[in-house]
Parts: C-alpha cells; structure tokens; sequence
C-alpha cells in the first residue's frame, strides 16, 4: 500500500512539473506574440498605417499618397454629435492651410457610404476630402476606441499626436502648431540637414 502511495504521489508530481512546463512555456510564447503586437500598434513616434478608400468621387485614395505632407486623419460618422460639431473648425483649418503641403483626409465610418456622407458634406458645405469606409476597418487597423478620433501624420509618415474626441480645429493655438509643423523641412532632406549644419 506505501509503494502505491508513492507511486501516486510520484504520478502527481510528474503531472504537476508537466504541467508547470506547459505553463511557462505558453506564457513565454504569449509573451513574445504581445510584443510584436505591441510593435505594430499605433503609436505617436512610428509609422502611420496606410489605408486606402474610396473618395466621393469613387477614385482611391491612400495615405501614403500624401507622403511630404502634414495629413490630418479624421475618423467620424454623420451620426456622430461631436463629430458634426467639430466640422466647421476643420474646415477652417483647411481653408486656412489649403495648398500647403497639408492635407486632411476624413474617413466615414458610415454604413450607408456615399449615401449618407455626400449629403452631410454638402449640408455643410466642407470642402476637404472625404473618404468612405462602410465596414470600418479604419477603426481596428488605427485602434480606435471611438469617434472622433484624430490622427495627425507628419511628412515623413510618423504619427506625431492622436487626438480622442472633438477639437476646435480653428484655435490660434491649433492653427500655430499646424503652420509650424507645415513650416518644417521633411527630415533627412538637404533643408533640414542645412538647419543642423
């Protein structure tokens, strides 16, 4: 009956360690995928994912399109209160730095598409570019926890700020930051290393 007991207690222990391995092992294994999708998230500091939508024109239109300009991403909805109220400012910031090397590409979320964006811009009267994205995809691939949500996208590609929730895009201290970031020489160009120098 002891050498039972042992061979019991044994049983347990193989079992246990076994267990304990596993354990470490898919932790370990867990660890490494969170940290290439910590690499791949959206930061301020790396590269902003590319997309590609529809324009309301039907013509495709990317991000990386805008490469050497200051881009302002926007991701709303029509049905979306604070994202209504927000409009007026940011077409004024578009007015404001209109061919520049600035662009602002706001991305709709809505369901219905062209249906329901083509009226709002013109209720409206914006003139910036409005791209469409019934699925939202936008959202999983920006990691947007909802609307509006605001991206701003330096020349070089880097995410310089994200932005939860609606803004006064027409405050003097918004259009300065603005005009300075515009004003700025893409880095590694001749300007910038004439700037160092």
């Amino acid at each position: 009956m002891d050498e039972k007991k042992i061979n019991y207690r044994a049983a347990i222990l193989v079992f246990l360690s076994i267990t304990i391995l596993l354990v470490v092992w898919s932790l370990k294994q867990n660890s490494s995928f969170f940290k290439s999708a910590k690499q791949t998230s959206i930061e301020v500091g790396f590269p902003a994912p590319d997309f590609i939508f529809p324009g309301l024109n039907g013509k495709m239109v990317s991000l990386s399109d805008y490469k050497g300009k200051v881009v302002l991403v926007n991701i709303w909805a029509t049905w979306c209160p604070s994202c209504v109220d927000e409009m007026p400012s940011m077409e004024k910031l578009y007015q404001k730095f209109k061919g520049e090397n600035f662009e602002i590409l706001a991305v709709s979320i809505d369901t219905l598409g062209l249906k329901a964006v083509i009226p709002f811009m013109k209720k409206y009267k914006l003139t910036f570019p409005g791209l469409i994205d019934p699925a939202g995809t936008i959202r999983i691939s920006y990691r947007t926890a909802g609307i509006p949500e605001s991206f701003i996208i330096g020349k070089d590609g880097i995410l310089i700020k994200k932005i939860i929730g609606p803004i006064d895009w027409a405050h003097p201290a918004v259009l300065g930051f603005f005009h300075d970031l515009i004003q700025r020489p893409l880095p590694g160009s001749s300007k910038d290393f004439n700037k160092r120098g």
